[in-house]
């Protein structure tokens, strides 16, 4: 079945909502660039969910210059609805709180992260647009709560949105409310229980400080985990006797045999957690909730991988689990949804196509996310029973898939013998020694890269360029081998890895050795500034955007403008991880990027924010500072407002085309 528009009706209403209604042009020459602000602007369909009972499908709508507004599609009738918009600012987060009400915050996508003078806020509204509530404010300081007392006025700024489960059939949803240190630390995360129709909230009793809540399988509150002192500690509220009680505790920063992610809870009350057990990578497992440890056979195994991934569910119901090797698809534990997924795939054939149910109805609806390496994601709704799929609409529509980079998950061989995943996309068509860009990944101890279309990786590929990404050891997601093997090696072994894919891209004839690049932001930044330095041979120019450029500076900050780090990472993650500032001193200096800044002489495009408080900007004007006497050919960018990348759509155009 060839999949069609979400009916013309439905479109049609959607057009008078948000056509900017421009008039229509010729289709530029196959020969001219793809404009830059196809791949930069933002999101025309920010994200969409089915109601509970899948009759209406409520979704994000904007388009370039306008603000971005909540409209309800009644999947039956073929008809949308308007329900909620704002004139300074855009909808953020929303889900349903039951069939016929939604609840959802705000953003600014027009005001970049230092000119932000507005909180999220809070808001519940009917499907129809009916009976709009604020519940939370969007100015003003945090209120303090304590113990169960019942308060009807508007919640404070600081009230956020909670990730739930279970049958949203009620007026009650769950929200958090941190407290703040003087420093802007969360001290401790409230958890309320709010009726969205009243406004009327409860505090829920917590056992100790929280940094996370979790709800269980009936969406009410089961799990907290704690931060202090560099320990974990998962607590359990036992529904036998209502008591909290510790399920386990271990080192934060360094995990041991004790420590688990909880990933959710089944319908019969299954905690679902990702571990270890006796394995380099971790596995999905089923939590004993008498002794916190995990059963004896793991429930999902990616082997060669991480698991890494989420619950499928419809409401109490664990359907599968979503699972990221090379790409994202779906393990099913349900043998009919696995056939269901075989039927859809051949309907939208080329692409991975992950579906959502809502948490009434899954045996007859799904949302389906569809993408591939060459096609940004767009939104379905599936019928499961009669194999109908009416397509909701594409987050970036002007992308033409057959101007876009093939890409594939490859493996090279580092110096010292470590395998080093990595993903390589090569121009439209394909290429035999073209200019490569080798763009590194923040973190750096996160997982870098997965298969599917990325803005800057197919920019880069559609002007002609090779775009290798690798996940250099320190990474997560391939085992614990391989993250433990990039601890403290900033500018060392890992900054090796980054190298050697460059030499193996140009031994398979994918890479012009005389027009490499290295380019990446955050980590991958200071990656840049050091890939400079210790390989000028290799990389004929750098593009750094708020990189890190001297690692005492974590540590120590500025008068001026002080780290987002958090205090339990700097004395307890970094010292392990990064490097420690006395015990490691020599080894930090050599591997400053200020520091060795005299050794930089390719051409150099620095950027930073000059509002970011992750890496703040007398990073950039400190190692700017010390390279301007040995190198002429370095740009400077500063974006005044921006934060830890760019935020604003005219400053990533801007950005991206000074890179071009």
């Amino acid at each position: 079945m060839v999949p069609r528009t979400f009916t013309r009706r439905a479109v049609t209403a959607l057009a008078l909502l948000l056509c900017t209604c421009a008039p229509l042009h010729a289709a530029p020459a196959v020969s001219a660039p793809v404009p830059i602000e196809r791949f930069f602007n933002d999101p025309v369909l920010a994200d969409a969910k089915l109601s509970p009972d899948a009759r209406y499908l409520a979704a994000v709508y904007g388009m370039p210059g306008r603000r971005a507004s909540l409209v309800v599609i009644d999947v039956r009738q073929k008809t949308s609805k308007l329900v909620a918009a704002f004139n300074d600012g855009d909808i953020g987060r929303f889900d349903w709180v039951n069939d016929n009400r939604l609840v959802f915050d705000i953003t600014d996508r027009q005001v970049a992260p230092g000119g932000l003078e507005l909180a999220a806020g809070l808001f519940a509204v009917d499907r129809d647009g009916a009976n709009l509530r604020q519940l939370a404010q969007r100015r003003g300081t945090p209120m303090v709560t304590t113990g169960s007392r019942i308060n009807s006025k508007m919640l404070p700024w600081n009230t956020f949105m909670l990730d739930a489960s279970g049958p949203r059939n009620s007026e009650f949803i769950y929200v958090t409310s941190p407290e703040f240190e003087d420093r802007g630390q969360v001290r401790t995360v409230n958890l309320l229980r709010l009726n969205t129709v009243t406004g009327v909230h409860q505090t829920v009793q917590r056992p100790a400080k929280v940094n996370r809540w979790m709800l269980d399988q009936k969406g009410e509150p089961r799990l907290t985990v704690t931060t202090e002192d560099g320990v974990s500690t998962i607590r359990y509220l036992d529904p036998a006797n209502g008591q909290w009680r510790v399920l386990s505790t271990y080192a934060t920063y360094q995990g041991g045999k004790d420590a688990f992610a909880p990933l959710g809870f089944g319908s019969d009350g299954t905690l679902y957690s990702i571990t270890h057990g006796d394995s380099d990578t971790t596995r999905l497992f089923a939590i004993d909730l008498a002794t916190g440890k995990p059963n004896p056979s793991p429930l999902v195994v990616t082997p060669g991988y991480d698991f890494t991934g989420n619950l499928v569910r419809s409401g109490e119901n664990v359907l599968g689990v979503r699972v990221r090797t090379d790409a994202d698809r779906i393990v099913w534990f349900d043998p009919a949804m696995e056939a269901v997924q075989k039927k859809l795939d051949a309907t939208l054939a080329g692409t991975i196509n992950l579906m959502s149910f809502p948490s009434g109805n899954h045996s007859e609806w799904a949302l389906v996310k569809s993408y591939s390496d060459v096609r940004p994601l767009a939104y379905y709704v599936y019928h499961i029973k009669t194999g109908e799929i009416d397509k909701v609409g594409d987050t970036h529509p002007g992308i033409d898939p057959a101007r876009m980079g093939q890409q594939d998950p490859v493996r090279y061989k580092a110096r010292d013998g470590m395998e080093i995943p990595a993903l390589l996309t090569l121009p439209p068509g394909g290429a035999k020694n073209a200019p490569l860009v080798v763009l590194v990944h923040g973190g750096p101890y996160v997982r870098g890269n997965a298969w599917g279309w990325k803005e800057d990786t197919q920019f880069l590929a559609s002007r002609g360029y090779a775009v290798l990404e690798p996940d250099f050891r320190g990474s997560t997601g391939y085992g614990d081998r391989h993250f433990r093997a990039g601890w403290k090696q900033w500018g060392l072994a890992m900054q090796n890895d980054i190298a050697d894919g460059a030499r193996w891209a140009v031994a398979q004839g994918y890479a012009d050795p005389k027009r490499i690049c290295i380019a990446g932001g955050s980590y991958g930044g200071y990656a840049v500034l050091m890939g400079l330095a210790n390989d000028p041979d290799l990389y004929k120019c750098g593009v750094d955007w708020a990189g890190v450029t001297d690692i005492n500076l974590l540590y120590d900050g500025h008068w001026s403008q002080t780290s987002d780090a958090s205090e339990e990472w700097q004395h307890y993650g970094m010292p392990v991880l990064v490097g420690d500032q006395v015990k490691d001193a020599a080894q930090l200096k050599a591997t400053s990027p200020i520091q060795q800044a005299a050794r930089i002489k390719a051409p150099l495009l620095l950027a930073y924010g000059g509002s970011d408080h992750r890496v703040p900007i007398y990073h950039g004007r400190k190692f700017l500072d010390a390279v301007k006497p040995y190198n002429k050919q370095v740009e400077w960018i500063e974006y005044e407002d921006e934060g830890h990348g760019w935020r604003l759509p005219a400053n990533r155009i801007d950005f991206w085309g000074k890179v071009e």
